[in-house]
């Protein structure tokens, strides 16, 4: 069986690169395509993998500003020669489910989230994006011919894989697909018995739909210590509304994230995400999260067992949620004990067991 591995880009890292840096252990002799791929930024999370870019990676400027190529993408991905492929196995949360398979092959995609800009969030991306009134103008017509190539893109698929059941009911409502639910690994091993302190922490990266400002909107008020782990755009910004009770960390690595994980009485997790794989990180090292109740936190977070919900996304509702959560007890064993069902571990038998079924299917 030969595969190809397909990806959006690599030009960071976060939770979809770490899913695809496991398929790659799961299929260490397979090559990647990708639409750009920052090396400067990617360096060896990949190690020798081989990485082969589109026509995109030579445009200018393509690494650190992919939007102005947006109208390209479906082409570039297009273009990926996967003719000897027996399997292709995209890893998308845009354009890599578009690549084209061979008649003969399998095409399985793992989604991720079905193209946020495109369906969800079109009409936030529209006011976010900069570039002045014409690009705004125009910018809409063109999200409008690329959510029809996503839609006939995505029926190209033979078989969806999803992240959580919420992404698989987003997978069916916009591409009218069904899809099996496989969790994304998790690194759940090897995290310190730190005795709690008395701090909450946040580990996100600093954009506006994770609402961290809600977060720090609430801790100013309650006057508690927040610790802040993450970079972003909106760094700056999020500073000068903080007060002195909390503390950003920037970027932080993996011994010095768990340490913080670890020693924290509690998680906050104000955004909605697919799944929400910092959230897991958290329980396992026995630290309960306070999420807001939406999106993969509800099927990740068990209400007083391993953390605890907000109904709201304002900074009221959240501070509301730490003020009873302080009053709540927890047993941190069995919150780690919760977390290891998204094992690294699991994720590769469940999702080889899946490739080899539909490969044998097809052939």
């Amino acid at each position: 069986m030969k595969l190809a591995l397909v990806h959006d880009h690599l030009n960071q890292i976060g939770g979809a690169e770490r899913v695809l840096a496991a398929m790659h252990r799961a299929y260490p002799a397979s090559p990647l395509y990708t639409l750009v791929h920052d090396r400067r930024v990617v360096a060896d999370f990949f190690g020798e993998l081989p990485i082969n870019t589109s026509f995109i990676q030579n445009m200018p400027w393509a690494q650190h500003h992919l939007r102005w190529y947006l109208a390209f993408m479906p082409a570039a991905v297009e273009s990926f020669n996967l003719s000897s492929y027996d399997v292709i196995l995209s890893s998308a949360s845009a354009f890599a489910k578009g690549a084209i398979a061979p008649a003969s092959a399998v095409h399985i995609c793992y989604c991720h989230t079905p193209t946020r800009y495109l369906w969800s969030d079109s009409h936030s991306y529209v006011s976010e994006v900069g570039g002045g009134p014409l690009i705004r103008k125009v910018l809409p017509f063109v999200l409008q011919q690329l959510r029809m190539w996503d839609y006939v893109a995505a029926q190209r698929v033979d078989h969806f894989i999803a992240n959580s059941q919420f992404v698989a009911k987003r997978i069916k409502r916009y591409y009218n697909r069904d899809s099996q639910v496989i969790y994304p690994p998790v690194d759940v091993r090897n995290y310190p018995a730190f005795p709690k302190l008395n701090y909450f922490v946040l580990v996100s990266r600093l954009r506006p739909y994770k609402k961290v400002d809600i977060a720090i909107r609430a801790f100013n008020r309650l006057n508690m210590p927040l610790v802040i782990c993450g970079e972003g755009e909106e760094r700056k910004a999020l500073r000068a509304i903080a007060g002195p009770n909390i503390h950003f960390t920037g970027a932080v690595d993996e011994r010095t994230k768990k340490r913080l994980l670890a020693g924290a009485i509690g998680f906050i997790h104000p955004q909605e995400e697919d799944l929400g794989i910092s959230a897991i990180e958290a329980m396992a090292a026995g630290t309960p999260v306070i999420a807001y109740q939406s999106g993969g936190a509800c099927e990740t977070v068990r209400e007083n067992e391993t953390g605890a919900f907000f109904e709201e996304q304002t900074w009221q509702s959240l501070a509301d949620a730490v003020i009873r959560f302080r009053r709540q007890s927890f047993d941190y064993g069995r919150i780690r004990l919760w977390s290891q069902q998204f094992s690294r571990e699991r994720f590769q038998s469940e999702l080889t067991a899946f490739v080899t079924r539909a490969y044998e299917n097809r052939h």
